[in-house]
């Protein structure tokens, strides 16, 4: 199982963009920390995940 955002999640051996876009999340406005580290969004096609990866899905919010 994957964690995401706290929650254990079936997605090992998912890419990180598909998972992305299959959950709603828009990749230009996001963030992802994986196992501690930022992951650059170059690496998000590429990103296999891995039973026992934290993920973090930060979601930037504009306002005023």
């Amino acid at each position: 199982m994957v964690r995401i955002n706290g929650e254990d999640v079936s997605a090992d051996g998912k890419i990180l963009k598909d998972y992305l876009l299959e959950n709603g999340y828009t990749l230009t406005t996001i963030a992802v920390e994986r196992n501690g580290e930022i992951l650059p969004k170059a690496q998000y096609e590429t990103a296999v995940l891995n039973p026992d990866d934290v993920i973090e899905i930060v979601s930037f919010v504009g306002g005023g």
